[in-house]
């Protein structure tokens, strides 16, 4: 069988390496697609075909896929977690240091001297004390979410000296596994703000997080303190921000994501969304990306979705094998069993797995499963989709 990929951006030959050209298609024009690979394109407005079985995104956030609508069509969504985390991190280091610095102030100061040398080393000498900073060993830094980004931006804060500070209900076992044990938890968010010096975030861009920097939790910060951004423009009120900025209780942010209202304050450094432009993040999440797709596509596996819950079942030998995307209900199974058990299939291995009201099955029986199965699989009402692998 050959699976037919569609590309909405340039994705990094790399990662296309990995997709054996006898098995697959790929090209940013293709009709009936499989499965789509997608970077920043906006998908929202697209009208996926029923083909689609599958979307991945050679990066992190999702906010460009519409996840809710192919949740529902039994589309698992995948992301690239974790692969351009060095890259995110390095750049959260160098707002820590232009924020503590006053290195961006300072540049544009030296841009606009004039004169002969004589005249531009006196100008430095008087002008340099407008841009005294602060070292960064004995702050304490706040880090809002700590997912793969988070974690590394606080092992390698606390390996430059600082006391760091960490704050995630819903962190994982694996992560917080790699958490350095000198990170410290905080309370709440509330708590992590009222004492720290800087505070960098790294949670997704959801209802829930929507505004969590605002006017209330600003004034919990301590005066003179550092916010860094390279998460999601939403997650701050920015003007709430500017405001602070100021009043002078804020003395910088550092924001991935310039606004017109940002980008000419004296107060803000805005970069024009760096934090994964390096060319390692983009092969590096690719390659995840493509591994992902293809490990679904050919084994119907689940990992790194963001829509459906973790799923691997490694593949017996002389099995035949169903995917199988449904409502989280009771007796799901039962009906599954029974359409294969009326067909005289016998179930050789079965993995069940859910996340929240979606769950995922993944079958393997010991013969063949006619077309006329799966089509009466589809049929059960909260079955979503449902397919051979």
């Amino acid at each position: 069988m050959t699976f037919r990929i569609l590309t909405l951006n340039n994705i990094s030959v790399r990662g296309l390496e990995r997709l054996p050209r006898d098995r697959y298609e790929v090209a940013s024009g293709i009709a009936a697609p499989d499965a789509v690979l997608v970077r920043s394109a906006d998908m929202h407005a697209m009208e996926l075909p029923p083909s689609v079985l599958a979307v991945a995104r050679a990066g992190a956030g999702t906010n460009n896929i519409p996840v809710a609508e192919l949740t529902r069509r039994g589309v698992p969504v995948f992301n690239a977690p974790g692969a351009n985390a060095n890259a995110v991190k390095e750049l959260v280091v160098t707002g820590l240091l232009l924020a503590a610095r006053n290195v961006c102030q300072a540049w544009e100061f030296v841009r606009d001297l004039s004169g002969d040398q004589q005249a531009l080393e006196q100008a430095v000498e008087a002008g340099k004390k407008r841009f005294v900073g602060y070292e960064l060993p004995g702050r304490t830094l706040g880090v809002v979410g700590l997912g793969a980004i988070g974690v590394e931006v606080a092992n390698v804060a606390h390996a430059l000296g600082m006391k760091v500070l960490g704050h995630d209900p819903q962190i994982t076992v694996k992560r917080a596994w790699q958490l350095s044990s000198g990170v410290e938890q905080a309370l709440s968010v509330d708590d992590l703000f009222a004492r720290s010096d800087f505070v960098t975030l790294h949670v997704p861009a959801l209802e829930a997080t929507r505004g969590l920097v605002n006017a209330g939790r600003i004034r919990l910060m301590r005066p003179g303190a550092a916010l860094l951004n390279f998460a999601r423009a939403e997650i701050v009120n920015e003007a709430d921000v500017l405001a602070a900025l100021d009043a002078g209780h804020l003395s910088a942010y550092v924001s991935d994501f310039p606004t017109p209202a940002s980008k000419g304050h004296p107060k803000v450094v805005a970069l024009p969304h760096l934090g994964a432009s390096t060319a390692e993040a983009e092969e590096n999440c690719a390659v995840m990306a493509v591994e992902t797709l293809r490990e679904f596509l050919e084994n119907g596996n689940l990992r790194n979705s963001v829509n459906f819950p973790e799923a691997v079942l490694p593949r017996l030998p002389a099995t035949y094998r169903l995917g199988i995307a449904n409502a989280n209900v009771p007796n799901m199974v039962g009906q599954i069993s029974t359409a294969l058990a009326s067909a005289g299939l016998n179930i050789a291995d079965l993995l069940n797995q859910s996340r929240g009201g979606i769950a995922y099955t993944i079958i393997d029986t010991d013969a063949p499963v006619p077309a006329a199965i799966v089509t009466r699989l589809c049929a059960i009402d909260g079955v979503l989709a449902a397919r051979l692998v």
